[in-house]
């Protein structure tokens, strides 16, 4: 097998599926983002996958600015338990899943479990201001093109909002491809809290 090659069409498939707005939702519907350009996003439908201790691969060197001009490095939360929510502010499912989220970084913080935020194809006026709105205490970074996403490969969010639990070891763990729910969510990230470092 052709590694490179394997893994240069698994990039060109992402970037596919991110820029060519390939946008038929579960329930065959297209979902248009007031962000002016047009573009669409695939709605996840809540399923949950959580890969096995043997299975797991490290999660991509996550790194860059965040809205509030800061930096955020995932190499630096190594020993943590990491939930990542990959979001937008025109997405009507992130607003609604926003409130669980602010309140659950809250309530894990105890239990060395760290929340981080990609905010993608979003202004970030607009994103700062959504975080504002719902009271998010909790970094994101900022990803206009969709880049971030891409380093994911194998794992790669497909759908907005996407959320990952990254183990202590900074390997993905679990992903839920659409809106979390508090008690989902919250007996995922401390399963994984709880494994064995």
């Amino acid at each position: 097998m052709n590694t490179p090659r394997v893994a240069r069409a698994v990039a060109i498939g992402l970037v596919s599926l991110l820029t060519l707005a390939t946008a038929a939702c579960s329930s065959g519907e297209v979902n248009d983002h007031p962000g002016g350009n047009g573009q669409a996003f695939v709605e996840g439908d809540g399923t949950v996958t959580v890969i096995p201790v043997d299975q797991r691969v490290a999660a991509p060197h996550v790194t860059g600015t965040t809205l509030d001009g800061g930096t955020y490095s995932l190499a630096d939360h190594l020993g943590d338990v990491v939930v990542l929510n990959v979001w937008g502010s025109w997405c009507a499912p992130c607003r609604a899943e926003a409130p669980t989220l602010a309140q659950m970084s809250k309530d894990l913080a105890d239990k060395g479990v760290s929340f981080v935020g990609i905010n993608t194809r979003d202004q970030d006026a607009a994103a700062r201001a959504f975080q504002e709105r719902f009271g998010v205490g909790y970094p994101s970074i900022a990803d206009p093109d969709g880049a971030l996403l891409l380093e994911f490969r194998g794992t790669a969010p497909q759908a907005i909002p996407s959320t990952l639990v990254i183990d202590r070891q900074g390997r993905v763990a679990a992903t839920v491809a659409g809106e979390v729910t508090y008690a989902g969510l919250r007996r995922l990230a401390e399963q994984v809290a709880a494994e064995a470092s």
